[in-house]
């Protein structure tokens, strides 16, 4: 039986009990089962009858004996067990509980996949960094959270769309430009440009493909290199993304936005909603309305776009095209954001608190030997994408950056995340998968496949019952890791799935020593430890980490 499950018996007895007569109360859509921390608590634990006493106008105590005695007559229940105010403490037998272990072999990789957000349609955007230079850690942090993110969601129910918006409009595309035409006629790079290897590299290849760029006028000198140079860059950014495992659904061009006239058409659209006002020459979004400390400007007086004016015609067009909630994803220094761009939604007429979500993202350094790496010798002054992982690798890095809150700042430590021990969390976790692909081969070695005569009541010590227990969890961490938006709760939970398997392993045997026979017990243990790996790979895909059969 999985939680799911409980919590519709659960849920039928309250019906039952209100078909009766015995309770006066509205049934609840939904019943909440929880693993008590304290084992000697039962299985699940529901405080359903608390919530329902008030309204039923009964004791809770009473509402739970009432529940009790009806749940008490189900199959595969052993005991149910009335806690303090009110609590209901439940046991399963051992072969219902055993049971799951079957159930999540056969559901294989459709295990934890629930509809907690089914027909929500998200747009979700990340990493989005100018592409004006290889993806910086910051930007490698979005990718592994926000790729995760957009998995679960999925696997949660929704209609995700993952993108990546190109700031390729404005001074800072200007100023890159510059930069590799400076590097192409060997001037110094001017004051604000970029520097690094990379502009080098892009100036070569560049010439190379354009033999006479050099000897054209300035300006049209300047034209190439703008054109050429994102174009180099932004397939460079693809091809990092590609190789760490995240692939966008959409690259959306900013400069589109200008090109089209949907910034202009933004800025009417706003305006018939009586938000936009004119002062001074210039056109504002009066966005003090809805949160924000200041009103923004939307066109100069001079003339020239804002920034501000290409972000509510990027939110426009995420709703045009369909998205009922849009996800950004910034880094620590857009925290300034934030209140403006739900000020955006609010001023299109949309639910700030529900169709726009702007998560922040806190700062990530890397530290070798104790000391903190700051360096990449291609892009100058900050650590990239390929820096990562170089130095730790794709698995390493994804899982890592993945595995804590996006409001903590992280440490990388090359040494720890390098090392072959169960410091290092992620080999932890692996080894753990890696292990039970070693039994599998072992036992067809010895020629013992797992028997469609499965004895689930057989699986009834303290460490195979907490394994079951942590299987039984998993569609429900992915639903609140989705609901939440955090990924990190994945990570968590296949690091103590890891923990209950080895401590399973470590005073339970699976295949026979020596002249030992096989048992029932043999081939229901390697239900439970398939069970156990399918858990394990399905959580790993999640984060886009490998579940690897050998280490």
């Amino acid at each position: 039986m999985t939680p799911a499950e409980l919590s519709q018996a659960v849920q039928a007895a309250v019906s039952a009990a209100v078909e009766a007569g015995d309770l006066t109360v509205a049934v609840p859509e939904h019943v909440t089962v929880e693993r008590p921390k304290n084992r000697d608590h039962g299985d699940y634990a529901t405080n359903v009858a608390l919530q329902l006493a008030k309204p039923a106008g009964v004791p809770p105590r009473a509402v739970a004996e009432l529940l009790a005695s009806r749940l008490r007559e189900i199959t595969g229940v052993a005991k149910v067990d009335i806690a303090g105010p009110g609590f209901m403490n439940i046991t399963l037998d051992a072969a219902t509980a055993g049971e799951l272990a079957r159930t999540i072999v056969h559901a294989g990789e459709a295990y934890g996949r629930n509809e907690a957000l089914k027909g929500l349609k998200i747009n979700l955007e990340f990493v989005s960094a100018n592409p004006t230079g290889p993806i910086h850690i910051g930007g490698v942090r979005w990718a592994a959270v926000g790729d995760s993110l957009g998995r679960i969601l999925k696997a949660t129910g929704a209609e995700v769309s993952t993108e990546y918006y190109l700031n390729d409009a404005g001074v800072q595309i200007t100023k890159f430009a510059a930069s590799l035409q400076a590097a192409a006629n060997g001037r110094e790079v001017p004051e604000g440009g970029y520097v690094g290897e990379y502009i080098v590299d892009i100036a070569k290849q560049i010439t190379g493909g354009a033999p006479g760029v050099l000897d054209l006028p300035e300006d049209e000198q300047l034209k190439v290199f703008r054109a050429e140079g994102l174009k180099l860059m932004v397939a460079e950014i693809k091809r990092s993304m590609d190789e760490f495992g995240v692939h966008f659904d959409t690259y959306f061009s900013e400069q589109t936005l200008h090109d089209s006239g949907a910034v202009e058409q933004a800025i009417e659209r706003l305006r018939e909603q009586g938000h936009v006002f004119d002062q001074d020459g210039a056109i504002w979004l009066r966005t003090t309305d809805f949160g924000d400390d200041k009103d923004r400007v939307l066109i100069k007086a001079d003339g020239e776009t804002t920034y501000f004016a290409a972000d509510a015609a990027y939110y426009l067009s995420k709703r045009d095209r369909g998205a009922e909630v849009s996800v950004y994803m910034l880094g620590a220094d857009h925290h300034g954001y934030v209140n403006r761009l739900k000020a955006i939604a609010a001023c299109a007429g949309d639910d700030k608190d529900r169709n726009i979500e702007v998560m922040i993202g806190q700062f990530v350094k890397m530290v070798r030997d104790g000391q903190e790496v700051r360096l990449s010798k291609r892009a100058g002054n900050i650590i990239t994408i390929d820096d990562v992982v170089d130095w730790i690798g794709v698995d390493a890095a994804r899982y890592t950056l993945a595995r804590s809150s996006t409001d903590s700042t992280i440490t990388l430590d090359i040494n720890v995340l390098t090392s072959q021990t169960n410091e290092n969390r992620v080999f932890y976790v692996q080894y753990a998968h890696a292990r039970m692909s070693s039994l599998a081969r072992k036992a067809a070695e010895l020629g013992i496949t797992r028997s469609d005569e499965f004895k689930p009541e057989l699986l009834a010590t303290e460490w195979e019952a907490d394994l079951l227990g942590q299987l039984g969890e998993f569609p429900r961490v992915i639903a609140a890791a989705g609901e939440l938006r955090e990924p990190h709760r994945v990570a968590r939970y296949l690091e103590d799935l890891a923990g209950a398997y080895h401590r399973f392993w470590d005073n339970c045997i699976v295949l026979p020593k020596g002249d030992d026979e096989v048992t029932d017990l043999t081939h229901a243990r390697l239900w439970l430890v398939d069970a156990t790996r399918t858990v394990l790979a399905n959580g790993l895909t999640l984060l886009g980490v490998s579940a690897p059969e050998r280490m």
